[in-house]
């Protein structure tokens, strides 16, 4: 692997949800503040409120490692310490960084009247998601008119292996990266779990080929039917844009046949904003 391959972005996966995949022996890669990251990514697992020990459990670091880190980031601003519970939550300080990233991102602001007049032609929600690790993240999400169906709030994470567009993230990206978030997912899900994530992500690779888009019919939630497409900006980020609807109100049939389409042509027109 050459250097610049070593320190790629889309390379720089988790293995599992713990500790990142990092470049061995990179003398300008923090230790120290890649730690004190995964305390803060530990609050994105369900849970709003987590003492130390829960911390080290999901981040595999050790007791007194964390209680060093949640002291600094509260001190910081980015957690605070409810004294009654003993336990800590996340604080402004992460949500101001969170909102400086999203209201900056200029794709967002440019796709909104697109995504609006999708989602009133087909009656779908439509999202735009990132990749974080081995998750998709909502930066934005709009809906039809007077629906109030899978509104997926700013921030909500998704699983790449199941969803519809962790899947057309999956499919855009180089081999060499699919590769690293290959061994990423069976270290997660074991070899087992791997095994049947592998398959979705198979067929998935066959529908980007042929068609341009991804599916996800009832596999993340079996109510819900879902397609994806890979969006590439001009900085070489890649993103995804999904729609999805109850499983009742839009078919796998229709969502192959034409929605999936649609999508896939409005991934275009987005791309050709220059953004």
């Amino acid at each position: 692997m050459s250097k610049a391959e070593s320190t790629s972005p889309e390379l720089m996966v988790a293995s599992g949800d713990g500790e990142p995949v990092k470049p061995e022996k990179d003398r300008k890669f923090v230790e120290a503040l890649s730690r004190g990251l995964d305390v803060l990514r530990a609050f994105s697992q369900g849970s709003v409120i987590l003492g130390n020990q829960d911390i080290a459990r999901i981040t595999g670091l050790p007791k007194p490692t964390v209680s060093r880190m949640t002291y600094t980031l509260t001190k910081l601003g980015y957690l605070s310490y409810n004294v009654q519970l003993e336990k800590y939550q996340l604080s402004s300080g992460v949500l101001a960084l969170g909102y400086a990233y999203v209201s900056n991102l200029k794709v967002r602001q440019l796709a909104k009247p697109y995504m609006d007049e999708f989602a009133r032609q087909t009656n779908m929600s439509i999202g735009l998601t990132c990749r974080d690790r081995l998750h998709m993240i909502y930066v934005e999400n709009r809906l039809p008119p007077e629906a109030s169906l899978l509104r997926m709030d700013i921030g909500l994470k998704l699983p790449m292996a199941t969803t519809s567009a962790g899947r057309a993230y999956y499919c855009a990206i180089t081999d060499k990266a699919r590769h690293v978030i290959d061994d990423a997912m069976e270290a997660k899900y074991g070899a087992e779990g791997w095994r049947e994530k592998k398959e979705g992500l198979e067929r998935a690779k066959e529908d980007y080929e042929k068609h341009g888009f991804c599916l996800s019919l009832g596999e993340w939630d079996r109510n819900i039917n879902s397609a994806g497409v890979p969006i590439h900006l001009q900085d070489g980020t890649i993103m995804a844009l999904t729609c999805a609807a109850p499983s009742y109100l839009v078919s796998a049939e229709k969502l192959r046949g034409s929605v999936a389409h649609q999508l896939a042509m409005l991934a275009g027109d987005i791309e050709s904003l220059g953004v």
